[in-house]
């Protein structure tokens, strides 16, 4: 593997495992088997590098988007249910740790760290897209569904992360259900031949 793919991955795993704010660049240069001259060669700061390793999280989340149109072609209220599946496995599998997003935007206070940024930009798309989702499935108030659902994930993962599996996070795709079931769609128009 290339110097730079096994940065990210040592600073994936350590990031995660221990918190940013505790791993420095010896750590991660040791755990990719490297140096840090190799290390700032490829990042020009632990900030940088920190925003590359959010960056590929992010990345990987959007990913899931692409999913959901395919498993879902043109049923959009099928694509939020897949979604809402994919996140609750995701949830449940992650260890205790919780979602290295939301810990990057705790651990990283300062609002205009690199980091911070892409933390912040990946949130806002994915409430910006999760609205228009939620309009495409035809519900009323989309706004407001798609906030119920995104804060619903939210805290699912604190949930997860604080009590564990046993804890009402655990039971995140059944909770998204129920509110989409419960909320008002439009009705279908049809048109008389």
């Amino acid at each position: 593997m290339p110097p730079r793919e096994r940065i990210l991955q040592a600073a994936r795993e350590l990031f995660y495992r221990d918190g940013i704010n505790a791993v420095g660049v010896d750590a991660i240069a040791a755990a990719a088997d490297t140096n840090k001259m190799t290390l700032y060669r490829h990042f020009s700061s632990k900030d940088e590098l920190v925003a590359a390793y959010l960056s590929e999280l992010a990345a990987e989340g959007d990913a899931v988007w692409a999913e959901a149109r395919n498993a879902h072609p043109g049923d959009p209220d099928g694509q939020l249910r897949y979604l809402m599946r994919k996140v609750s496995q995701w949830a449940t599998q992650a260890t205790a740790r919780g979602c290295a997003l939301a810990n990057a935007a705790v651990e990283l206070a300062e609002r205009k760290h690199p980091a911070r940024r892409v933390v912040e930009a990946h949130k806002r798309k994915q409430c910006e897209r999760l609205v228009s989702l939620v309009r495409e499935a035809g519900y009323l108030r989309p706004e407001r569904v798609a906030d119920e659902l995104f804060l619903l994930v939210e805290g699912a993962r604190v949930s997860l992360q604080s009590v564990g599996p046993e804890g009402p996070g655990a039971r995140l795709y059944a909770l998204a259900c129920e509110l989409l079931d419960s909320r008002p769609k439009r009705k279908s128009i049809k048109h008389a031949a």
